[in-house]
């Protein structure tokens, strides 16, 4: 093994090109129009929440993704927040989600004062598993005569489902689709990670009521920090709007509020970067894809299962991830690597063992614990 580790760690650096030094985890890349946006934006002045950079931003992903609606706002997270918001969750709520997501999807949920509900993941595609949001349903969940759902265990209602797309992986977004309109449980698809990825030629995130994108420095395009919110309801886009602009009341010079709303909304400065950024985004894409089929091949040989895009999908291929034998290989490639200056990264630890959601009601996760076990993060940025 230590003699593949070193194979590995000098084929890593030989494809991005790092002979001496560290190669990140996802580094940020900046080589079309980024610094004359910049410059423009900063020579109108208008580096805030106002400005033409943020409407043609949300153009531009709007139209790319497929979206009728986009509505910029400063991270991932807080479009998260809203997207909840708008979909109707409320404090005492339960929404249902994935153990195998970033924290943030977790603390969205936590800041609209409801709780979350983990289910299991596929071992294909990292994402939430159909089967397992059916059986907890099938078995908790009862309809009453308000048109909404209950969790028979805690009497909460369910107020949403919310699927996230592991490392721009597509989760089996059409089955869980269709059980939660069986159940009339809104969905809020988690499509944070996966830009420029397709399920049967439909854009991720396009999917439920409502869907969020971030542009964190280490995303597939950046805006420094940012998000979008997706959705093809106008009312919803508009609400959003409302309610990331403070609550503001459209008046020539009052300052009138109507219910508490959210300085949430993206910085035109920010939103300079993007337009730079998704202009080169095909491009990203493309480079993206060689870097993954690259590590597929070379791990295949090395016989280390290589994560790839479930059947029918188009995967941007955020982060490229390897599955090792069991947690002590993964523990000793973590090390290695690491140790030489390659960045690599296990699955995050499962949201039920962190100690603010412990407390949370959670399936057998039998999936899940596998491949948090298993899975680990290679260098993937745009080379």
């Amino acid at each position: 093994m230590t003699v593949m580790l070193d194979e590995i760690v000098s084929f890593i650096r030989e494809v991005h090109g790092v002979s001496d030094g560290v190669v990140p985890l996802h580094a940020p890349t900046f080589s079309g129009r980024e610094r004359e946006y910049l410059l423009d934006c900063i020579d109108s002045t208008f580096v805030s929440s106002v400005g033409r950079y943020v409407d043609r931003f949300e153009k531009m992903v709007a139209e790319y993704t497929g979206a009728n609606y986009a509505v910029a706002t400063v991270n991932g997270t807080a479009a998260f927040h809203i997207a909840l918001l708008l979909a109707g969750v409320q404090p005492q709520d339960e929404v249902i989600t994935q153990a195998v997501s970033f924290v943030a999807t977790a603390n969205a949920i936590s800041y609209c004062g409801a709780e979350p509900v983990f289910l299991d993941s596929d071992q294909d595609t990292l994402g939430l598993a159909p089967e397992a949001l059916a059986a907890f349903l099938d078995q908790n969940a009862e309809q009453r005569t308000d048109g909404q759902t209950y969790n028979t265990l805690t009497g909460k209602r369910i107020a949403a489902c919310v699927p996230m797309h592991v490392f721009g992986h597509p989760v089996r977004i059409e089955a869980i689709k269709s059980i939660c309109k069986q159940y009339h449980i809104p969905l809020v698809e988690d499509a944070a990670e996966s830009l420029g990825s397709f399920y049967h030629g439909q854009h991720t995130g396009t999917f439920g009521n409502l869907g969020i994108l971030s542009f964190n420095g280490n995303k597939i395009i950046t805006t420094g920090g940012g998000g979008m919110i997706l959705t093809s309801n106008n009312d919803l886009a508009r609400r959003a709007k409302h309610l990331t602009t403070t609550a503001k009341v459209d008046h020539p010079w009052e300052y009138e509020h109507d219910r508490i709303g959210y300085n949430y909304r993206m910085p035109n400065i920010n939103a300079a970067l993007g337009c730079a950024q998704i202009e080169q985004l095909k491009e990203k894409l493309s480079r993206k894809r060689t870097l993954a089929e690259r590590y597929k091949l070379f791990f295949q040989e090395k016989g280390i299962p290589f994560v790839a895009e479930p059947a029918g999908c188009r995967s941007n291929y955020w982060l490229n991830a390897i599955v090792l034998e069991n947690r002590k290989q993964r523990d000793r490639f973590l090390k290695a690597t690491n140790d030489n200056g390659v960045i690599t990264r296990p699955l995050w630890k499962l949201l039920p063992e962190l100690p603010m959601y412990r407390h949370c009601w959670s399936d057998s996760l039998e999936n899940a614990q596998w491949l948090q076990e298993r899975i680990a993060n290679l260098p993937s940025s745009v080379v």
